[in-house]
């Protein structure tokens, strides 16, 4: 049984979706504010967060920060109707999928099970996951699915299960071109929709953690208005 955190200062929510979530067989946590949620982190991580951006004491995006620091767990963010800053700035912070308020409950479920599959097969924990749970060097890159890790120029990369993926979609075949719509069937669930922005987010967001330790890094290529490609170096 998946464990789920909720972070959100509205508890008309929080009991709601806490309800739906148990309803579908999730074990649920509901914190009110991000201090309270880090407090709770900090002695037992969940399986995966949701979590608001705007809240009192600590907001979604400071707490998604300091989580950042100790681990790659899925986080979703709840944001504002209209705020296309907030979606992108999280996205780019690392979070791994956003839900837009009002939302529908069903629709949360539905990328709560999608990041969580997304997840098993990454620890190849489900059988048709062979290519998937396989080792895979490129030049520089070495990504070990089976332990979640990935190496550039011999050096660790911390990144989340997106970010993961998409690199791994990218390296598994050098050269060749992925569009954004073929890379969103690989991160996402084909009962989740998701624009190009979320793709762009991710990408920009993966190509700085791996600078992070090495300046020089551009293994991924953009070519406008078509897509994303991987040149081993």
């Amino acid at each position: 049984m998946s464990r789920i955190a909720l972070v959100d200062d509205d508890r008309n929510i929080l009991t709601s979706v806490a309800m739906t979530l148990e309803a579908e067989g999730f074990e649920v946590e509901t914190y009110n504010d991000g201090q309270q949620a880090l407090d709770a982190f900090n002695k037992k991580l969940p399986d995966m967060a949701v979590f608001d951006i705007k809240m009192p004491r600590m907001d979604g995006m400071d707490l998604l920060q300091r989580v950042r620091q100790k681990t790659q767990m899925p986080v979703i963010f709840l944001t504002s109707k209209d705020d296309e800053i907030d979606e992108v700035l999280g996205l780019r912070m690392g979070a791994d999928d956003y839900v837009k308020k009002p939302f529908s409950q069903r629709l949360l479920v539905e990328r709560i099970r999608a990041l969580l599959r997304r997840q098993e097969v990454l620890s190849g924990e489900e059988p048709t996951a062979v290519e998937a749970s396989q080792a895979l060097t490129r030049g520089h890159l070495t990504m070990d699915p089976a332990r979640h890790a990935v190496k550039w120029k011999g050096r660790d990369v911390s990144l989340t299960v997106t970010e993961f993926l998409l690199l791994q979609a990218l390296a598994q075949r050098p050269g060749f071109v992925k569009s954004r719509d073929q890379l969103m069937d690989v991160a996402y669930d084909d009962q989740v929709y998701v624009d190009d922005r979320t793709i762009d987010s991710h990408i920009k967001r993966l190509r700085k953690k791996m600078r992070s330790v090495d300046d020089d890094f551009a293994a991924i290529e953009t070519l406008y208005g078509i897509g994303y490609r991987y040149n081993e170096e």
